[in-house]
Protein backbone atom coordinates (compact mmCIF):
# COMPACT_ATOMS: atom_id res chain seq x y z
CA UNK A 1 0.00 0.00 0.00
CA UNK A 2 0.97 3.72 -0.89
CA UNK A 3 1.84 5.41 2.55
CA UNK A 4 -1.22 7.08 4.21
CA UNK A 5 -0.71 10.67 5.73
CA UNK A 6 -3.60 13.05 7.13
CA UNK A 7 -4.45 16.58 6.09
CA UNK A 8 -5.88 18.15 9.55
CA UNK A 9 -7.91 21.33 9.00
CA UNK A 10 -8.41 21.75 12.45
CA UNK A 11 -11.86 21.72 12.07
CA UNK A 12 -13.73 24.63 14.48
CA UNK A 13 -17.26 22.31 15.07
CA UNK A 14 -20.62 23.57 16.23
CA UNK A 15 -20.37 24.92 20.01
CA UNK A 16 -16.85 24.62 20.14
CA UNK A 17 -13.99 27.42 20.61
CA UNK A 18 -10.71 27.35 18.60
CA UNK A 19 -9.06 25.83 21.46
CA UNK A 20 -10.96 23.01 21.55
CA UNK A 21 -10.58 22.09 17.86
CA UNK A 22 -6.49 22.39 18.53
CA UNK A 23 -6.69 20.22 21.58
CA UNK A 24 -8.65 17.86 19.07
CA UNK A 25 -6.00 18.12 16.76
CA UNK A 26 -3.26 17.28 19.49
CA UNK A 27 -5.70 13.71 19.93
CA UNK A 28 -5.78 12.98 15.92
CA UNK A 29 -1.68 13.45 15.48
CA UNK A 30 -1.01 11.48 18.58
CA UNK A 31 -3.80 8.35 17.50
CA UNK A 32 -2.49 9.04 13.64
CA UNK A 33 1.55 8.66 15.50
CA UNK A 34 0.01 5.20 17.20
CA UNK A 35 -1.72 3.81 13.88
CA UNK A 36 1.41 4.38 11.62
CA UNK A 37 0.64 6.98 9.33
CA UNK A 38 3.76 9.35 7.81
CA UNK A 39 2.92 12.90 8.90
CA UNK A 40 -0.03 15.09 9.71
CA UNK A 41 -0.48 18.90 7.59
CA UNK A 42 -2.07 22.14 8.41
CA UNK A 43 -2.76 24.29 5.90
CA UNK A 44 -3.56 28.22 6.02
CA UNK A 45 -6.82 29.67 5.97
CA UNK A 46 -8.03 33.12 7.31
CA UNK A 47 -11.22 34.05 8.34
CA UNK A 48 -12.73 31.44 8.15
CA UNK A 49 -14.97 30.41 11.34
CA UNK A 50 -14.75 26.39 11.01
CA UNK A 51 -10.78 26.54 10.38
CA UNK A 52 -8.55 26.94 13.04
CA UNK A 53 -4.91 26.63 11.63
CA UNK A 54 -4.69 30.44 10.24
CA UNK A 55 -1.16 30.58 12.23
CA UNK A 56 0.56 26.41 10.71
CA UNK A 57 3.80 26.93 12.77
CA UNK A 58 2.19 28.07 16.31
CA UNK A 59 0.03 24.65 15.51
CA UNK A 60 2.53 22.40 14.96
CA UNK A 61 4.81 23.24 17.81
CA UNK A 62 2.26 23.10 19.94
CA UNK A 63 1.17 19.48 18.89
CA UNK A 64 4.76 18.41 17.80
CA UNK A 65 5.78 18.69 21.75
CA UNK A 66 2.53 16.57 22.41
CA UNK A 67 3.80 13.93 20.16
CA UNK A 68 7.46 12.10 19.54
CA UNK A 69 8.39 10.97 15.95
CA UNK A 70 5.41 11.39 13.15
CA UNK A 71 5.92 14.32 10.88
CA UNK A 72 4.22 17.71 10.95
CA UNK A 73 4.33 20.02 8.52
CA UNK A 74 2.90 23.03 6.66
CA UNK A 75 0.12 21.93 3.81
CA UNK A 76 0.78 24.64 3.55
CA UNK A 77 2.16 28.05 4.18
CA UNK A 78 0.36 30.45 1.68
CA UNK A 79 4.11 32.27 1.27
CA UNK A 80 2.94 34.93 -0.54
CA UNK A 81 1.13 36.20 2.23
CA UNK A 82 4.30 36.62 4.23
CA UNK A 83 8.57 36.85 3.75
CA UNK A 84 10.43 34.13 3.11
CA UNK A 85 12.56 35.45 5.80
CA UNK A 86 10.75 35.04 8.66
CA UNK A 87 9.40 31.58 6.91
CA UNK A 88 12.94 30.45 7.26
CA UNK A 89 12.85 31.47 11.13
CA UNK A 90 9.68 30.02 12.05
CA UNK A 91 10.21 26.27 10.60
CA UNK A 92 14.04 26.75 11.04
CA UNK A 93 12.81 27.18 14.76
CA UNK A 94 10.52 24.03 14.66
CA UNK A 95 13.41 21.90 12.83
CA UNK A 96 15.63 22.95 15.50
CA UNK A 97 13.25 21.72 18.41
CA UNK A 98 11.99 18.84 16.51
CA UNK A 99 14.79 17.56 14.14
CA UNK A 100 13.74 15.45 11.21
CA UNK A 101 10.13 16.07 12.00
CA UNK A 102 9.19 19.36 10.17
CA UNK A 103 7.70 19.65 6.82
CA UNK A 104 7.05 22.79 4.79
CA UNK A 105 4.59 22.81 1.99
CA UNK A 106 4.20 26.20 -0.04
CA UNK A 107 1.50 27.41 -1.77
CA UNK A 108 0.87 31.08 -3.68
CA UNK A 109 -3.27 31.26 -3.37
CA UNK A 110 -4.15 33.79 -0.25
CA UNK A 111 -6.58 31.11 1.56
CA UNK A 112 -9.06 33.57 2.22
CA UNK A 113 -11.24 36.38 0.19
CA UNK A 114 -10.26 38.99 -0.94
CA UNK A 115 -11.50 41.81 1.39
CA UNK A 116 -9.17 39.97 4.02
CA UNK A 117 -6.28 39.72 1.77
CA UNK A 118 -5.78 43.27 1.07
CA UNK A 119 -7.27 45.11 4.27
CA UNK A 120 -6.37 43.20 6.87
CA UNK A 121 -3.56 40.28 5.63
CA UNK A 122 -2.60 43.75 3.94
CA UNK A 123 -1.18 41.72 1.17
CA UNK A 124 0.05 43.18 -2.05
CA UNK A 125 -2.43 42.00 -4.93
CA UNK A 126 0.98 41.28 -7.32
CA UNK A 127 2.57 39.25 -4.46
CA UNK A 128 1.54 35.97 -6.15
CA UNK A 129 3.24 36.56 -8.98
CA UNK A 130 6.77 36.68 -7.36
CA UNK A 131 6.33 33.23 -6.06
CA UNK A 132 8.84 31.07 -7.49
CA UNK A 133 11.29 33.39 -6.23
CA UNK A 134 10.27 33.86 -3.26
CA UNK A 135 10.69 29.94 -2.97
CA UNK A 136 13.96 29.98 -4.16
CA UNK A 137 14.81 33.06 -1.35
CA UNK A 138 13.24 30.68 1.14
CA UNK A 139 15.14 27.65 -0.05
CA UNK A 140 18.39 29.41 0.46
CA UNK A 141 18.13 31.15 3.74
CA UNK A 142 16.79 27.26 5.00
CA UNK A 143 19.93 26.07 3.03
CA UNK A 144 22.41 28.88 4.65
CA UNK A 145 23.15 30.19 1.39
CA UNK A 146 21.34 33.21 1.89
CA UNK A 147 20.50 35.26 -2.03
CA UNK A 148 20.70 38.85 0.21
CA UNK A 149 24.16 39.21 1.66
CA UNK A 150 25.05 39.58 4.82
CA UNK A 151 21.32 38.04 6.31
CA UNK A 152 21.40 34.59 7.93
CA UNK A 153 18.24 32.68 9.21
CA UNK A 154 19.14 32.00 12.95
CA UNK A 155 16.98 29.52 13.97
CA UNK A 156 16.91 28.40 10.13
CA UNK A 157 20.40 27.96 8.39
CA UNK A 158 21.50 24.91 7.57
CA UNK A 159 18.23 23.21 8.92
CA UNK A 160 17.32 22.34 4.96
CA UNK A 161 13.47 21.64 6.03
CA UNK A 162 12.20 19.92 2.97
CA UNK A 163 10.30 21.84 0.85
CA UNK A 164 6.95 21.09 -1.06
CA UNK A 165 5.05 22.87 -4.07
CA UNK A 166 1.82 22.26 -3.67
CA UNK A 167 -0.94 23.30 -6.68
CA UNK A 168 -4.58 22.19 -8.06
CA UNK A 169 -3.77 23.67 -11.66
CA UNK A 170 -0.12 23.61 -14.02
CA UNK A 171 1.12 26.41 -12.33
CA UNK A 172 2.50 24.05 -9.18
CA UNK A 173 3.54 21.07 -11.16
CA UNK A 174 5.81 23.08 -13.49
CA UNK A 175 7.45 24.74 -10.70
CA UNK A 176 8.22 21.78 -8.91
CA UNK A 177 9.30 19.89 -11.93
CA UNK A 178 11.67 22.89 -12.78
CA UNK A 179 13.05 23.29 -9.09
CA UNK A 180 13.38 19.41 -8.91
CA UNK A 181 11.22 19.63 -5.92
CA UNK A 182 8.55 17.03 -4.71
CA UNK A 183 4.44 17.95 -5.33
CA UNK A 184 1.14 17.87 -3.83
CA UNK A 185 -2.01 18.52 -5.67
CA UNK A 186 -5.64 19.37 -3.52
CA UNK A 187 -7.35 16.88 -5.72
CA UNK A 188 -9.02 16.29 -2.33
CA UNK A 189 -11.19 20.17 -3.51
CA UNK A 190 -9.97 20.68 -6.79
CA UNK A 191 -9.72 17.42 -8.84
CA UNK A 192 -10.27 18.63 -12.21
CA UNK A 193 -6.41 18.93 -13.09
CA UNK A 194 -4.73 15.94 -11.06
CA UNK A 195 -4.00 13.70 -14.19
CA UNK A 196 -3.19 16.04 -16.62
CA UNK A 197 -0.72 17.73 -13.97
CA UNK A 198 1.25 15.21 -12.04
CA UNK A 199 1.45 13.51 -15.36
CA UNK A 200 3.19 16.81 -16.51
CA UNK A 201 5.65 16.88 -13.34
CA UNK A 202 6.63 13.41 -13.47
CA UNK A 203 7.48 13.70 -17.26
CA UNK A 204 9.40 16.70 -16.95
CA UNK A 205 11.01 16.37 -13.86
CA UNK A 206 14.52 18.37 -13.67
CA UNK A 207 16.95 15.91 -10.65
CA UNK A 208 17.83 18.29 -7.68
CA UNK A 209 20.24 18.08 -4.96
CA UNK A 210 17.23 18.06 -2.58
CA UNK A 211 15.13 15.77 -4.94
CA UNK A 212 16.76 13.10 -7.26
CA UNK A 213 13.44 11.63 -8.42
CA UNK A 214 9.89 12.94 -8.89
CA UNK A 215 7.35 12.46 -5.82
CA UNK A 216 4.20 12.98 -6.03
CA UNK A 217 1.75 13.57 -2.79
CA UNK A 218 -2.02 13.20 -3.91
CA UNK A 219 -5.20 14.53 -1.19
CA UNK A 220 -7.78 12.24 -1.22
CA UNK A 221 -10.95 12.09 1.05
CA UNK A 222 -12.05 9.33 3.11
CA UNK A 223 -15.08 7.82 5.12
CA UNK A 224 -14.31 4.30 5.89
CA UNK A 225 -17.09 2.82 8.23
CA UNK A 226 -17.59 -0.94 9.55
CA UNK A 227 -20.61 -0.82 7.08
CA UNK A 228 -21.55 0.54 3.61
CA UNK A 229 -24.77 1.96 4.45
CA UNK A 230 -22.94 3.46 7.64
CA UNK A 231 -20.22 5.54 5.39
CA UNK A 232 -23.21 6.71 3.14
CA UNK A 233 -25.09 7.41 5.93
CA UNK A 234 -21.94 10.05 7.09
CA UNK A 235 -20.79 11.03 3.78
CA UNK A 236 -24.38 12.32 3.23
CA UNK A 237 -24.00 14.21 6.49
CA UNK A 238 -20.58 15.52 5.05
CA UNK A 239 -22.25 17.07 2.12
CA UNK A 240 -25.00 18.61 4.16
CA UNK A 241 -22.34 20.27 5.98
CA UNK A 242 -20.34 21.46 3.43
CA UNK A 243 -22.93 23.45 1.61
CA UNK A 244 -23.83 24.62 4.78
CA UNK A 245 -20.81 25.98 5.52
CA UNK A 246 -20.32 27.08 2.00
CA UNK A 247 -23.33 29.25 2.13
CA UNK A 248 -22.43 29.94 5.41
CA UNK A 249 -19.84 32.08 4.50
CA UNK A 250 -22.21 34.62 2.31
CA UNK A 251 -23.71 35.14 5.49
CA UNK A 252 -26.90 33.07 5.63
CA UNK A 253 -28.53 30.16 7.58
CA UNK A 254 -30.25 27.48 5.53
CA UNK A 255 -33.39 24.92 6.96
CA UNK A 256 -32.75 21.80 5.95
CA UNK A 257 -35.19 21.89 3.11
CA UNK A 258 -33.09 24.88 2.00
CA UNK A 259 -30.26 22.29 2.19
CA UNK A 260 -31.83 19.92 0.28
CA UNK A 261 -32.68 22.64 -2.79
CA UNK A 262 -29.28 24.13 -3.20
CA UNK A 263 -27.36 20.51 -3.23
CA UNK A 264 -30.10 19.33 -6.15
CA UNK A 265 -28.75 23.37 -7.71
CA UNK A 266 -26.47 23.64 -9.82
CA UNK A 267 -24.41 25.39 -7.50
CA UNK A 268 -24.77 22.51 -4.93
CA UNK A 269 -23.80 19.98 -7.70
CA UNK A 270 -20.47 22.02 -8.01
CA UNK A 271 -19.70 21.79 -4.22
CA UNK A 272 -20.43 18.08 -4.47
CA UNK A 273 -18.35 17.80 -7.24
CA UNK A 274 -15.15 19.21 -5.27
CA UNK A 275 -15.41 15.64 -3.50
CA UNK A 276 -14.98 13.85 -6.26
CA UNK A 277 -12.16 11.59 -5.22
CA UNK A 278 -13.33 10.04 -2.24
CA UNK A 279 -13.19 6.69 -0.57
CA UNK A 280 -16.26 5.88 1.18
CA UNK A 281 -17.14 2.67 2.17
CA UNK A 282 -15.76 -0.39 4.12
CA UNK A 283 -11.81 -1.48 4.38
CA UNK A 284 -12.19 -3.44 1.83
CA UNK A 285 -13.97 -0.90 -0.26
CA UNK A 286 -11.86 1.85 0.49
CA UNK A 287 -8.44 0.01 0.40
CA UNK A 288 -9.64 -0.52 -3.15
CA UNK A 289 -10.64 2.81 -4.16
CA UNK A 290 -7.37 3.84 -2.72
CA UNK A 291 -5.25 1.80 -4.86
CA UNK A 292 -6.50 2.66 -7.88
CA UNK A 293 -6.63 6.59 -6.68
CA UNK A 294 -2.79 6.05 -6.32
CA UNK A 295 -2.38 4.39 -9.88
CA UNK A 296 -4.74 7.08 -11.49
CA UNK A 297 -2.92 10.08 -9.66
CA UNK A 298 0.62 8.95 -10.14
CA UNK A 299 1.36 9.36 -6.37
CA UNK A 300 4.73 8.19 -4.31
CA UNK A 301 1.98 9.32 -0.79
CA UNK A 302 -1.75 9.81 -0.04
CA UNK A 303 -2.60 12.98 1.99
CA UNK A 304 -6.04 11.54 3.75
CA UNK A 305 -8.64 14.19 4.32
CA UNK A 306 -10.84 12.22 6.62
CA UNK A 307 -15.06 13.58 6.18
CA UNK A 308 -17.22 12.18 9.03
CA UNK A 309 -19.63 14.09 11.05
CA UNK A 310 -18.27 13.58 14.18
CA UNK A 311 -14.67 13.88 16.03
CA UNK A 312 -15.20 10.15 17.18
CA UNK A 313 -15.79 9.07 13.92
CA UNK A 314 -13.05 10.81 12.19
CA UNK A 315 -10.64 8.48 15.00
CA UNK A 316 -12.54 5.01 13.78
CA UNK A 317 -12.24 5.92 10.53
CA UNK A 318 -8.65 6.40 10.95
CA UNK A 319 -8.25 3.27 12.88
CA UNK A 320 -10.09 1.60 10.17
CA UNK A 321 -8.03 3.13 6.92
CA UNK A 322 -4.50 2.13 8.94
CA UNK A 323 -5.83 -1.47 8.52
CA UNK A 324 -4.58 -0.70 4.92
CA UNK A 325 -1.05 0.15 5.56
Amino acid sequence: MTPLSLLDFCTVREDETPGQSMERSVQLAQTAEKLGYSRVWYSEHHNMPSIASSSPAVLIAHIAAKTEKIRLGAGGVMLPNHSPYVIAEQFGTLAELHPDRIDLGLGRAPGTDQNTLGRALRRDPRAAESFPNDVLELQGYLAGEPVVPGVTAVPGAGTNVPLYILGSSMFGATLAAKLGLPYSFASHFAPTHLEEATTYYRENFQPSEYCSEPYVIAAVNVTAADSEADAARQSELVRRSRVKAFVGRQGRTLTEDQVDAVLNSPQGQQIVGMLRYTAQGTDEQVGEYLEGFAKHSKADELMLSFQAPTHEEVLHSMAITATLM
